[in-house]
Parts: C-alpha cells; structure tokens; sequence
C-alpha cells in the first residue's frame, strides 16, 4: 500500500480530482482543482482513463522531484502516463528533448544550447523587434478593430522560430494548423495525423539542406551539416528535434502573448501601472508566466520508490505536475491569485525545473517583452472589443491560451 501519511484528512476529496479540467477564468486554475488547494504538496488525481496518479501541487516537493532522476520522461516507457486521448496516439513517437532521458537528453541539449543562450536572445531582440513593428504597422494601418491572435500573438514568435532554425515562413499556415491539431485536434487519429503531417514536411526540409553544398544559417542546417552529415545525428533524430523547436518555439509564446494581453487588460490598475513605469516589463513578464502557467501538467514515470513529503511513490506509478497550482503555493506566494508586478517571481516553474527546464526560455523571455512592450506603447488605448465572457479561450487538455481575441484602439 502506498503511505498517505500527510495528505490523508478532514479535507481529503472522498475521490480522486479529475485532470485536466477546463478553467473557468481563462488566467485562473480550474475552479475544479480548489480541493487541491489545501496546504498539501502531493493528493491523488484520474486521468481521463480513469488511472490514478500522483499530483504535485506543493513548490518544494515539485522542484525536488522535478530534480530527480528517479523520474522518467521517457513517454515509450510501458506505463508511462497521458492525460488525454490525443497524446495517447503520439505516445510511441520520438520525441527530442522533452522526452528522453539522460545521457540522450543531455547529448541533445548540448546540441542545442548555444542557439539559445541568454547572448543569442539578445541578439535576436533587434530582429524581433522588426517582427513586433512590422506587425503592429499593418495592424494599425489597416485600423481597428483586430483580431489579436491571428494578427500579432501568433505570427510574432513563429516568424521568430522560422528565422532560427530556418525554416520557410512561407510555409507558416501549413504548420501552424498542424501545431493546433497536433495538441488539441478532435481525435486522437487527427492529432497522430499531424505529427506524420509535420514529420514528413520536417523530414524533405532537412533532405533539402543536406543537398545543398553550403549550410544556411538556421538551426536546422547546422543540425544538418554538423551533426547529420558526421552521424553524430540519424535523420530521425534530426526530425524529431525539428518537431519539438518548431511546435514548442511558437505554440507557447504565442499562447502567453494573447492570455497576457487579456489578462492584463482585466487588470486595468497594473495595466496603468505598466504603462507609467515600462521599467517593470520584465517583472511583469515573470509575473504572467506564474499567474498565466499556460503548460499545466508536466507528466512522468517513477523508475524507483520515492519518498517525499510524507508519501511514498511507488516505481511505475505516473506523477503529474500542475505548474498552475505550483505557482499558486502560499507557502512561497503571498496572496498568490493575484497579479503582482512587485513580488519575487524568478522561481516559479512556468518553465520547468531541473534538467528539462524549457530550452527556449531566453527567447521566450524576449519575445515576450518586446511583443507585450511595444503593443501598449504604440497602441495606448487598446481595449477588448466584445464582452470579456464572451471571448473564446482554449480547453483544459492543451496549452493555455485565447483561441482568438478581438481588440479595438
């Protein structure tokens, strides 16, 4: 029997919390998820499945276990978790970085670190920033009202991920529709479709490149020349690295772009506040990343007994983390539901922890900053252009996000 022996009480669901469930307020945990909100780091949750699994809601217990090489993120692993049909599909597919383990993992990252280094996302600020303006310049000219999501939060980042890693942006509505249906199609049939889609599109790319007598300056042809061409790299390690940059370097960025201009136009006082003072940008960036946690529920694979926090998680037991209820720790957070430029935000785990921390999060980071910035400077009366409650904004089993968000000025 597994010991329970902290996160049993009074307050104890009589059954296991379902994950993932949809948000009630698109920059709130699910209102489904306050149970889990009572002091303890570990409860039990089910899957859609109807398996059970360890939920790490505690900021302590997730960066200790989120450290811990005991826990695998090998999803081909025999029960390993999902929390949806979709990924279930997937579940046998390479997947670079974020689902393999050491020494794999860190033979990849160090691949891939020096293309996102916090001097390379600096270097970049100049070329985002034309991105930013460029944008903004259309959507101003063509006047108000806009379409937000469409116009700027989603072009900003995947222009800025094509220009690295070299990929055509011409071919930016193929894979933007094969992103979407990868992570939140209506089957599970759709969304392993999307993964071939994007494979088989990567994989002539990267033949392509190898063809050429001289690399181009994209990340991918360094891959390419570099690694490929030496076979330090198979081609289906090439691909699948392609697959992982590609969809994580635009799907999230984008996401946090039109849920952070939302949120902040909801909160009107720190809009104000942003607005008099451009120097807390930053902090508020950190800020939206712990309020918004837009990648709720990080899964792994124990591989070993582990005690902690008065628990033990048995090997072959499925752990999950909920980074919006990490982030939302009072224990670390004073008064963590609401937006506050002013409080120490460096820790949180919007972006992981541990070794598997989020690759592209210096240009995350930029972006982010640049996007946000420039859009209430230029655009000083920006507002939402229909009912807060009547704009869309993404289910519980993908990315956090806005599915789309009309804007006037």
């Amino acid at each position: 029997m597994t010991e329970l022996t902290d996160i049993t009480g009074p307050g104890t669901p009589a059954e296991p919390v379902a994950f993932p469930q949809d948000r009630t307020c698109p920059y709130h945990p699910p209102t489904g998820y306050g149970p889990l909100r009572d002091g303890r780091s570990l409860s039990r949750v089910t899957l859609f499945d109807g398996r059970e699994v360890w939920m790490v809601t505690g900021h302590a217990t997730a960066r200790a276990l989120l450290a811990d090489p005991r826990l695998s993120t090998d999803r081909t692993l025999p029960g390993f978790p999902v929390s949806t049909a979709r990924f279930a599909a997937v579940r046998d597919r390479r997947v670079a970085l974020l689902g393999v383990d050491d020494p794999v993992h860190q033979t990849q990252r160090r691949m891939m670190i020096p293309s996102f280094t916090l001097k390379r996302a600096a270097g970049l600020r100049p070329t985002i920033q034309r991105t930013v303006d460029g944008l903004l310049d259309a959507m101003i000219e063509k006047g108000p009202p806009a379409e937000l999501v469409s116009a700027f939060a989603l072009p900003v980042p995947s222009m800025v991920i094509c220009g690295l890693l070299g990929v055509p942006y011409a071919d930016h509505e193929f894979f933007e529709e094969q992103s979407r249906t990868l992570l939140r199609g209506p089957t599970a049939a759709d969304s392993q479709g999307a993964r071939e889609r994007l494979e088989e599109y990567l994989g002539g790319l990267i033949d392509d490149k190898e063809r050429q007598a001289e690399p181009g300056d994209g990340v991918l042809d360094d891959l390419v020349h570099q690694r490929l061409r030496t076979g330090e790299l198979d081609r289906r390690d090439v691909v699948a690295l392609a697959v992982i940059l590609l969809v994580a370097g635009h799907e999230t960025t984008a996401n946090m772009i039109s849920l952070g201009t939302y949120t902040l136009l909801r909160h009107p006082g720190r809009l104000a506040e942003l607005r008099a003072d451009p120097a807390l940008l930053p902090a508020a960036v950190e800020e939206l990343m712990r309020m918004l946690s837009i990648a709720d529920g990080l899964l792994r694979l124990a591989l070993e007994d582990i005690e902690i926090a008065g628990a033990t998680i048995r090997a072959g037991e499925g752990v999950l983390f909920s980074t919006s209820l990490i982030n939302r720790d009072e224990s670390v957070f004073d008064d963590p539901d609401t937006l506050d430029f002013h409080r120490s935000t460096r820790h949180h785990v919007a972006f992981g922890f541990g070794i598997h921390q989020c690759l592209g999060q210096n240009l995350a980071r930029a972006e982010l900053e640049i996007a946000l910035g420039t859009l209430l400077e230029r655009l000083p009366g920006l507002r939402l252009a229909a009912p807060a409650e009547e704009i869309p904004f993404k289910p519980g089993d993908t990315i956090q996000g806005m599915l789309e968000l009309p804007v006037t000025w």
